[in-house]
């Protein structure tokens, strides 16, 4: 076992320990909305929105993309647990801007190995075996944050099963200030 799956296990079971009334939390959450935002350690939505537990539902990806599962998991959020508005958050300094579908496809053939990054890009450092499988994949790189926003609140607007009433707002969090941005275009089309 490693060192952070005992610190892991440690503060499970110290919260376990005072765990107390969040048994008796709803399933639905309380305050009716879902976030959609990047998976980057940096951002703590529960921070940056003003949540406790129980009350939104976070659903986080590479990029905080509109990808199908994402949408799948909005449109449970609305149809079986009743969220109302859904944010679109993707952030500054985005790993997703650091590379395109042909870069990614390029390292996993080299090797499934973690690569690094320098000053000329990704570089892979592995020894191999790779695969092929990630020319396969839609990577959802980011070349423009607002856009790229504008692009995810529009395909969520646009998916056939997305109530026209459900508005789908889209923001910019600020790595360095802490601050969530609008993107007016993307709160446009939402």
């Amino acid at each position: 076992m490693s060192k952070v799956h005992d610190e892991v296990l440690a503060a499970n079971a110290a919260y376990a320990k005072s765990f107390g009334d969040k048994a008796n939390l709803a399933m639905p959450p309380a305050r009716r909305f879902a976030i959609l935002t990047c998976m980057d350690a940096r951002l703590d939505p529960a921070k940056f929105a003003g949540l406790a537990e129980g009350d939104a539902h976070v659903i986080r990806n590479a990029g905080g993309r509109a990808s199908d599962d994402a949408i799948r998991s909005l449109v449970i959020s609305h149809k079986l647990l009743g969220t109302k508005e859904w944010f679109v958050v993707h952030h500054t300094d985005c790993g997703m801007e650091t590379f395109t579908n042909e870069i990614m496809s390029g390292l996993l053939r080299q090797s499934l190995d973690t690569a690094e990054i320098g000053p000329d890009g990704w570089k892979d450092v592995g020894q191999g075996p790779g695969s092929d499988a990630g020319e396969a994949i839609d990577w959802l790189t980011i070349a423009d944050q607002a856009k790229s926003v504008a692009e995810d609140v529009r395909r969520i607007r646009a998916h056939p099963l997305v109530p026209a009433d459900v508005p789908v707002y889209g923001y910019i969090y600020d790595v360095r200030s802490g601050q969530l941005v609008e993107v007016p275009e993307a709160t446009a089309a939402g």
